[in-house]
């Protein structure tokens, strides 16, 4: 039989972007913690690189020699991905120390490269990867993300729910959940799903799985009798379940956490300068970086290797994405500020609706940049310092024909629950009363979003904490 030979072509769709392209997004979605320890990785590998006021070269050597004896232990280096340049004893005194730290994005990314997805699917987990929040849960909804996307990459909302399904099955169990009843679940199913699950452990099972999807609200209240008769079990089997659900873990990203205090950096300072408010960044986080200049000057005198030059334009494209980073963080800033005008002057209460359509129309970028210029970015008011991702809000409309935003009504639902009679806390019903009163008009049950979005407990918790913290 003889085979027979044709050529053929085909049209293929392929999620392709530069190494520098890739650099600047992802120091974009960094917050400031991070990018410092990207930067102090690329000041440990790259001898090239330095902080200002660092000196590169020891007085002694003459720039040939050191580009020659480098040279040499560069050669047989890596050029790709994060490298492990050779350099003497003395230079690494003073560089700063390599963080052994993995984060939960390198972590999960390391899993995502273990699969074998196609190329476009793995974008997209790595696209839902880096929306990721540091209790590993995804700061968005699902049709949020599909909106943030870039248009020419023509994803439907199933393929985006395909890549969080094959995210969710990562590890920590939990990952990638949208709530903690969700996260829970996970957790649940993925225990049932283990080989070797004890049959008698069955029942227990199955009433955490419908506590966790359906009654955690109820559990919450303690109001076991009301459980059991929903439920249709037995008093152990209900306390053996509520005790696995105890056992899960509510914030799956918990052990990648590096945080140890409760208070943020800002990233970018607001200052009031000829009547208006003007953005500036933060000296204090701002990497000052350049290339050693005698190196440079030995490159341009000499000829270098292959692995140096990679080394030369490598550090030219970090310092190139720190500053498009911080560059456009204080682009996105200022048109906030701008739209924004109100709050500066008045406080939480005068925020206006704002959405990132709004703000990447008004800088012709798309949604998805301003999203990560926005995301564990903090600046620095005169109220306080705040995370920018908290200046957008939807519009809730008052009864006078204007608008308010969704951020302020939170922030009068805290001023309301902070001065409630003690031991008689409002409901929502009564919270909706009171905003109707000063022209908010809103439902009830948007009352009680906003107020688990301020995370604020619902009355009958306010009022249980009270009575435990009066015994």
């Amino acid at each position: 039989m003889q085979s027979r030979q044709s050529l053929e072509l085909r049209q293929q769709q392929q999620l392709a972007l530069t190494p520098q392209l890739q650099q600047s997004l992802r120091f974009l979605q960094l917050s400031t913690h991070d990018l410092e320890l990207e930067v102090s990785q690329a000041l440990l590998e790259n001898p090239l690189l330095e902080a200002e006021a660092e000196s590169a070269t020891d007085a002694g050597d003459t720039v040939a020699d050191i580009v020659t004896t480098h040279d040499e232990n560069w050669s047989a280096a890596p050029v790709t991905g994060r490298q492990s340049g050779s350099s003497s004893a003395e230079d690494d005194t003073d560089r700063p120390e390599a963080s052994q730290f993995v984060s939960l994005q390198a972590h999960l990314l390391e899993q995502l490269h273990l699969t074998r997805a196609q190329p476009r699917d793995a974008a997209l987990v790595e696209w839902l990867i880096n929306d990721l929040d540091e209790n590993g849960y995804l700061s968005e909804s699902l049709e949020i993300i599909h909106a943030s996307l870039p248009a020419e990459w023509q994803v439907d909302l199933e393929e985006l729910t395909a890549a969080l399904s094959l995210l969710q099955s990562f590890d920590p169990p939990g990952i990638g959940a949208r709530s903690l009843s969700e996260c829970l679940c996970l957790q649940l199913q993925q225990y049932a799903d283990a080989p070797g699950t004890d049959p008698a452990n069955v029942a227990v099972l199955q009433c955490a799985q419908r506590l966790a999807h359906d009654h955690l609200e109820l559990l919450a209240g303690g109001n076991l009798a009301r459980l059991r008769e929903v439920l249709g079990c037995d008093q152990q089997t209900l306390r053996a379940a509520h005790g696995l659900l105890l056992n899960l873990e509510p914030r799956p990203g918990r052990p990648w956490a590096q945080s140890v205090a409760d208070f943020a950096v800002p990233d970018v300072l607001v200052r009031k300068q000829g009547g208006r408010w003007q953005v500036s960044v933060n000296p204090a986080v701002m990497p000052r970086l350049r290339v050693n200049p005698q190196y440079e000057q030995a490159l341009e005198e000499l000829t270098p290797s292959e692995a140096m030059q990679v080394q030369l334009q490598q550090a030219y494209g970090l310092i190139k994405s720190v500053s498009q980073r911080f560059a456009t963080i204080v682009r996105v800033t200022q048109a906030i500020v701008d739209r924004q005008h109100a709050f500066f002057e008045q406080g939480p209460g005068a925020m206006r609706p704002l959405v990132l359509r709004d703000i990447a129309d008004l800088l012709e970028m798309h949604e998805s940049t301003v999203s990560r210029a926005t995301k564990q970015k903090f600046v620095q008011t005169p109220w306080g310092v705040i995370e920018l991702k908290r200046f957008f809000g939807t519009a809730v409309h008052t009864d006078d024909g204007e608008s308010t935003s969704a951020t302020a009504v939170q922030s009068l639902i805290r001023t309301m629950v902070a001065s409630e009679p003690v031991g008689k806390p409002f409901s929502d019903s009564q919270i909706a009363t009171r905003l109707a009163e000063q022209g908010v008009v809103i439902a009830r049950r948007t009352v009680a979003k906003y107020r688990e979005a301020a995370g604020i407990q619902p009355a009958s918790l306010r009022k249980a904490r009270k009575a435990l913290e009066a015994l």
